[in-house]
């Protein structure tokens, strides 16, 4: 009897330890499916459906939910940011491809990359404010501090759009090289860094006066930022060549390139800065980077084109 109650008591310490531990989600684009992975054991927990084409993710201002944006299902799901258990769905979002809150938390901005437009709703309760025609392929976004432009990659045009959130109209559009991709304010607010696929550059922008003040050069196929959490440094995926960069925003130059396998995109930075989560999209897996010796330290199968990807203990935005 007394061995028994011990393996109960074992038992229940393992359930509740697995409970408690860090999940990190992510999203399988290929598959429709979001993989939940144990963040302590590297193991991946189980695999579920969440929609037809889920590309990217971010949270709600207050950090209570975690929204999955299918991009094919046109809807949003709600996820627990902890569990990664799904809380609530809202239908009728037209082709939500890349997704963002503006930093007042009153604009809630959806890029359809397939259908050329641009939709914002109000942030309070997503409903649709105003739609934007725009050339083709809106990809990624960013806002400046003030909330008042949105810029707007257009990957199959090869141009950068900026639109004015107080007029609700369209500021400019400039060309900016062969498939731009990610787009992320500089810390000071003063450059917009995107990454330009066809030149294997990051492209830096004075939003101010729309023009193209320097190109630096990173590697293949410059893909999608993340912040480094310092409030100096990005990480940028060159996507083409199986690296990602380290990108100075006060110096404007790489200071580091290290090599990651299978097409990184999204990435997840922990918040001790010590290890980087990596969406290698050509070999289902997500590759766990340590980033005090630039090395592979994990290798976890997920499923089809992984995308985007979160955990909530993350390096600062």
């Amino acid at each position: 009897m007394r061995r028994h109650l011990i393996w109960i008591a074992v038992f229940l310490l393992a359930h509740s330890a697995a409970v408690q531990a860090e999940v990190v989600i992510v999203l399988d684009s290929g598959d429709g499916t979001i993989t939940r992975i144990n963040r302590s054991t590297y193991q991946p927990i189980d695999r579920f459906f969440v929609g037809r084409e889920p590309h990217h993710l971010m949270s709600l201002p207050d950090n209570s939910a975690l929204i999955v944006a299918n991009a094919v299902s046109n809807d949003l799901v709600f996820l627990n940011p902890i569990t990664g258990d799904i809380i609530n769905r809202i239908p009728r979002i037209s082709d939500p491809y890349q997704i963002a809150f503006s930093p007042d938390k009153r604009w809630f901005v959806s890029n359809s990359l397939r259908l050329d437009r641009v939709d914002v709703y109000e942030a309070k309760d997503f409903l649709l404010v105003k739609r934007f025609d725009l050339p083709a392929m809106p990809s990624h976004l960013a806002f400046n501090q003030d909330s008042s432009l949105v810029f707007v990659t257009l990957q199959g045009s090869d141009q950068l759009a900026a639109i004015d959130l107080k007029s609700l109209q369209v500021k400019w559009i400039i060309p900016i090289g062969k498939a731009p991709a990610g787009v992320i304010m500089t810390p000071d607010n003063r450059y917009l860094l995107v990454g330009i696929m066809g030149l294997d550059e990051v492209a830096v922008v004075d939003w101010k006066t729309a023009t193209i003040v320097k190109h630096i050069h990173a590697g293949r196929g410059t893909h999608n930022f993340t912040p480094l959490g310092d409030g100096r440094r990005v990480l940028v995926t060159n996507r083409a060549e199986d690296t990602v960069s380290i990108v100075d925003t006060q110096t404007l130059t790489i200071e580091k390139t290290f090599a990651v396998p299978g097409g990184p995109d999204c990435m997840e930075l922990s918040a001790d800065g010590k290890e980087l989560w990596i969406t290698s999209r050509w070999l289902r897996q997500v590759t766990v980077m340590d980033m005090t010796t630039f090395k592979v330290a994990r290798t976890i199968p997920v499923g089809r084109s992984p995308h985007g990807i979160f955990f909530a203990s993350h390096a600062a935005r």
